[in-house]
Parts: structure tokens; C-alpha cells; sequence
């Protein structure tokens, strides 16, 4: 009798398992983008697997003798730690996130791939591919959640794991999971010599400004905007990655993000479980349930421990990996009709590009940057262009060419047009509201789309054709990610990768330079408040706290770079933005390079700049 009630367990645990997978196949090959309704799909598999999860609870002992084995435990929290990643990249709401941080923890802290705790002297190689594939979605988690000492163990972890493999499975090839610990430990070089650096995330403490508070609470335009989507992607050869999220593209999604105001500035050992919190709890029958031992529970609710309710809900991003451009305006379109009214959507697109016409142009030799003893040089790691190229005919009538002359690459350069992306491309979108962020060596070929328009005037923030360090040779721009995105998302971290400060060692000047840095973006930001000429697109969107921190640290980035590269040919190492911003926040506006010139009196870079005589006074 009591092996047939084994039986019984036994099939209709598979059963659920079988019943579960299938949902949950349905939910992850739906898109990761647009607002239709989903949520009935999430539910039903959501529920499939608490079914199986509490099934597996209630059974444990007669399924352990059934010959359940620990890994199929940790497949099941893989798949329900899954199931949440892909509703935040749906949603970009932070609890789900976290729910798939909290699963994908304990299976870590049980051990349940491990092959001591199966019994086992050797486990099977597809129970290690399982256990590869859970270490590669855990470390997807931590390092969007910023959880750096755990992505740190989880890599040594990892690569430890591999190597283990290799050793063992001969016969089996493991070159692909070679590769992917080579990403993960490639993306933590990035600068990590900096260790006190603030979140990418917007936090309330850093980025709210007492001073301007008051002018944000009492601005009003005619017409306001909220920023509800973005779309995020990124295309460079040998870029910086970690599974499908680019560096680029990593850095502007935390800049699209609340900070939880907890996981910051509370101090808290490295990789602290959330577990040991409430290590046992009294079930319903008065039983204590031990969640630090091998039960099997995982209380979800944990979560909340770790989020802010506080924090107003995330904006939605679509992040397309390495998208064809036939799939990138599918999404585009997608997103702009399901937009709700009076809504703005942000594009960011950071690629390389290709110029209609030849290079004219060839580096200045340091013999000719001769106007100034404090000579420097300028990266010649992008492609230049003809003068012509880089004027915006937003004067004047336009030619249908001008919109098809240069473009951004999403794809290999040997297929022809299909992966070229066009100003004109973009145009039909242009009937909703865009605030549009192109990061290219062609980027400048975008200003066309200013009063070309359909029918919302769009705010346009173009990179630099060329990214501009003191010392080139010793910046990669391949493996440290765009210049230009990296003011936009760490704008101290930018201006010390320029002037070449490598790392914050000097911990009170790296800290005033940030204390310097956050009262000059409040002062700007009570000008652009208060500024009659602002115009209307960008006055729109100034009462959004993302939208206003990139236009603040673009006004930055520009006047930083104005004064780095000074020439006659510095047009190529500007940013522009479009419509123009008032001439109280230019390049060489005192109360601009005034900031800049203290930051770098701080530093002691002020020799790696020439500055006006009425910024210097």
C-alpha cells in the first residue's frame, strides 16, 4: 500500500512538472515589449509552479524515496526565479526582480546542484549544464540589482564550476561556458578601481537638490509629458557584454531606474542571505519550519524586505540585443502606438555608423594642436567625416537624400543595407512625443530630423563623432564602453576616464568633486526652471527626474568637452542637442565653467583644459 501511495506521489509530481514547463514555455516566448495584457498568462504559470512548489513540500519524504533527486528541487526554484526575471523585463518592476534574486539565493545557500548533497559521487553532465545555465541567470540578477559582492562570488563560483567540468566531462564541449566567464569577468574590469562610486540608479539623496526643490514644485509649462517607455540597444563589435545585456545598454537601463533606498546606504556583511533574517517561523499548526536547513521552503514574501514602496514605479524599457533593424522598428512601432496619451517615449541607440561620403579629414598630429602649451590628444578610435556631413540643413529646404546619406550599423558590415539605420527611418515615429539619445560616430547626420517631424517636435541628444581622452592609448573605448553614454549614466566616472584619474584613491577630493558636481546641476537646474527661453520640448519633460538628470548631465558633458577640445574642428568633439537649450546653461556660460573650473582646480586637472578668461573670473 505504501509503495503505491509512493506511485501516486511520484506521478503526480511529474504530472505537475510536465504541466508547469508547458505554461511557462508559453510565457517566455511572449514579447518583452509593449503594454498588451499579459498578466493572465504570468498568473496561471505563476500558479502552476506555487502548486508544484507546495506539492513538493507536502511530499517531500515520499518523493525523496521515490527517488526525487536535490537538482530537480533547484530546477523548479531555477524556473520560478525565471518566471520573475522575465516579468521584470516586462514589467521593470523592481519586486519581481528581487522575488527571482530571493529564489535564485536560496538555491544557491541549499546546494541543491551540488553533487555532495545528492548523495552522488559524480552528477550527471546534464545536471551540470542545469547548474551552468542557473549560475549565468543568478549572475543576470545580481549584477542589474548592483549586488557586486555576490556577482563577484558567483563569477569565482562559476568559473570554478566550469573549469570543474572541463576536467571531468572530456568528451563534452564547454567552449560556449568558457566564453560566458570570460563576459562575466571582462564586465567586472570595467572600472573597478573605482569603489566608492554612487548607484547609476536614480537616488533620492544624490540627485534631489534641496535648492532647486522649490523651482521644480512650482514649474509648470503649457504642456507636460510623462515619461512612460524606453527602448535600449546597442551594436559595436567586441563590445563589452554579459549574456544579451551590453555595457552601454547596462549603464542606461540603471540610469531609467529608482534606487531602493536600502540597498545602497544601509551597510550590510557581503552577500548577507535574506534568510538569516527569519531564520525558523511556526506554521499553521504550531510546527516550527526551519528555513535555513534543506526544507525546501522559500518564503516570497522576503522581498519586500529589500524593496522601497516608497519609489513610484519604474518606466518600461525594451532591451533589444543586437536587434535586425526590420525588428527594431517592429518595436518601435509597437511602443509608439500602444503610448498612452500626453506620454514621451525615450530611444536610446548607440551603434557604429557609416558616413555617406569619404573621409576628408585626417588626426591632428600634436604639432598642430599648437594653440596652447597644455597640448592633448584625441582619440582617433571612431571614423571621421566631411564638414558638410556634420551641418544640420535645418535651415532651409531639405533634400530626400539628406535623410538616407549616413546611418547607424546594427549589424555586420558585409550585409549590405539591411542593417543600416537611417534618419529618415526614424521620421514616421515622430507623430508621438521621442526624446531621442543617438551615441555613433554619425550621430550628427540625425539633426535632419529636426523640423522634419510629423507631428511632435522631438528632443534630440547626439554624441560626439569622436570620443576625446588625455592619454588615448591608455583608454579602449571597446572594452570601456561609449564615452558619451558614460557621462550621460556616471558623469564624474567620464570626466576622470578623460582627464585620466584612474582611480578614486584620493577619497575627499573624488568626494567633494561629487558634492561640487550635485550643487552646479542644482543651480542649473533653478535656470532652466526659471528661464523664459526654454523651449517647449524640453520644457515638457524638466518635471521628469530622469529626463531632467540626462539633460543636466548632458549640459555637462558639453561644456566639459568644449573646453578639453578646443580647435577649430572641435565640432566633431561636441555633443549637440536639439532644439537648442538656453544660452544660460552653454558651453561657455560662466555660471557652466565656473563648475567646470573648480571640479578641476579639486582634481588637479585644471591644466588638461583652456578656459575663457569670463568662465575664469
Amino acid at each position: 500500500m505504501a509503495k503505491k501511495e509512493k506511485d501516486v506521489v511520484s506521478k503526480t509530481f511529474h504530472s505537475l512538472v510536465e504541466s508547469a514547463d508547458r505554461k511557462f514555455a508559453r510565457v517566455r516566448d511572449l514579447p518583452l515589449y509593449g503594454r498588451a495584457p499579459q498578466n493572465h498568462y504570468f498568473q496561471k504559470v505563476f500558479k502552476a509552479y506555487m502548486r508544484l512548489w507546495k506539492y513538493q513540500q507536502d511530499n517531500r519524504s515520499k518523493l525523496v524515496d521515490s527517488g526525487l533527486n536535490r537538482w530537480e528541487i533547484g530546477e523548479i526554484a531555477s524556473r520560478i526565479g525565471q518566471l520573475y526575471y522575465n516579468q521584470y523585463m516586462r514589467s521593470n518592476e523592481a519586486r519581481f526582480l528581487v522575488e527571482a534574486y530571493v529564489f535564485y539565493e536560496a538555491i544557491l545557500e541549499r546546494k541543491y546542484f551540488d553533487a555532495g548533497g545528492s548523495g552522488k559521487a559524480k552528477v550527471d553532465v546534464g545536471v551540470r549544464f542545469k547548474e551552468l545555465r542557473f549560475y549565468a541567470r543568478f549572475l543576470l540578477v545580481a549584477l542589474i540589482l548592483s549586488k557586486m559582492d555576490m556577482v563577484r562570488l558567483l563569477a569565482e563560483r562559476f568559473k570554478a564550476l566550469v573549469d570543474d567540468c572541463k576536467t571531468n566531462f572530456r568528451e563534452t564541449n564547454f567552449k560556449e561556458w568558457k566564453l560566458v566567464v570570460q563576459e562575466i569577468f571582462r564586465f567586472m574590469e570595467v572600472d573597478s578601481a573605482f569603489t566608492n562610486v554612487r548607484p547609476l540608479r536614480y537616488c533620492a539623496l544624490f540627485d534631489s537638490h534641496a535648492a532647486s526643490r522649490p523651482y521644480l514644485a512650482r514649474f509648470h509649462a503649457r504642456k507636460i509629458v510623462k515619461f512612460r517607455d524606453a527602448l535600449l540597444t546597442s551594436y559595436h563589435r567586441n563590445e563589452v557584454k554579459f549574456a544579451e545585456l551590453t555595457l552601454d545598454t547596462y549603464r542606461m537601463m540603471q540610469c531609467l531606474e529608482w534606487e531602493p533606498s536600502e540597498s545602497f546606504y544601509q551597510k550590510r556583511p557581503p552577500v548577507e542571505s535574506v534568510y538569516k533574517k527569519r531564520p525558523v517561523e511556526l506554521s499553521e499548526n504550531g510546527t516550527v519550519i526551519d528555513h535555513s536547513g534543506a526544507s525546501g521552503l522559500i518564503d516570497i514574501n522576503l522581498a519586500a524586505d529589500l524593496t522601497d514602496p516608497s519609489l513610484p514605479s519604474n518606466p518600461r524599457k525594451a532591451v533589444l540585443y543586437r536587434p535586425s533593424v526590420t525588428y527594431l522598428l517592429a518595436v518601435m512601432a509597437t511602443i509608439c502606438e500602444e503610448l498612452p496619451p500626453e506620454s514621451i517615449v525615450l530611444i536610446y541607440l548607440s551603434a557604429s555608423g557609416k558616413a555617406a561620403r569619404s573621409n576628408a579629414f585626417q588626426v591632428e598630429s600634436s604639432g598642430e594642436s599648437k594653440k596652447s602649451s597644455k597640448d592633448r590628444v584625441v582619440s582617433g578610435a571612431y571614423s571621421e567625416q566631411k564638414i558638410h556631413a556634420l551641418e544640420s540643413p535645418c535651415n532651409g529646404k531639405r533634400e530626400s537624400s539628406d535623410y538616407h546619406d549616413s546611418c547607424l550599423w546594427l549589424g555586420p558590415r558585409g550585409n549590405g543595407g539591411s542593417n543600416a539605420l537611417y534618419p529618415g527611418d526614424i521620421i514616421p515615429f515622430t507623430r508621438r512625443p521621442l526624446f531621442l539619445i543617438i551615441d555613433s560616430d554619425s550621430s550628427h547626420a540625425f539633426k535632419v530630423l529636426h523640423g522634419a517631424e510629423r507631428g511632435e517636435p522631438a528632443a534630440l541628444l547626439l554624441s560626439p563623432l569622436r570620443p576625446a581622452f588625455k592619454n588615448p592609448s591608455a583608454v579602449d573605448t571597446t572594452h570601456n564602453g561609449s564615452q558619451f553614454t558614460f557621462f550621460l549614466t556616471a558623469p564624474l566616472q567620464a570626466f576622470c576616464q578623460m582627464v585620466g584619474i584612474t582611480s578614486d584613491s584620493d577619497m575627499d577630493s573624488y568626494n567633494d568633486a561629487e558634492e561640487m558636481l550635485s550643487l552646479a546641476f542644482s543651480e542649473w537646474e533653478v535656470i532652466l526652471c526659471t528661464s523664459k527661453d526654454l523651449d517647449l520640448v524640453w520644457a515638457q519633460v524638466l518635471s521628469d527626474p530622469f529626463l531632467r538628470r540626462l539633460i543636466l548631465r548632458f549640459i555637462f558633458c558639453r561644456s566639459v568637452l568644449s573646453v578639453f577640445c578646443p580647435s577649430e574642428d572641435d565640432e566633431q568633439y561636441l555633443p549637440v542637442c536639439l532644439p537648442h537649450l538656453p544660452s544660460s546653461v552653454s558651453a561657455g556660460s560662466q555660471v557652466v565653467q565656473s563648475a567646470i573650473i573648480q571640479l578641476a582646480n579639486n582634481l588637479k586637472v585644471a591644466d588638461c583644459f583652456q578656459f575663457d578668461d569670463k568662465g575664469s573670473r
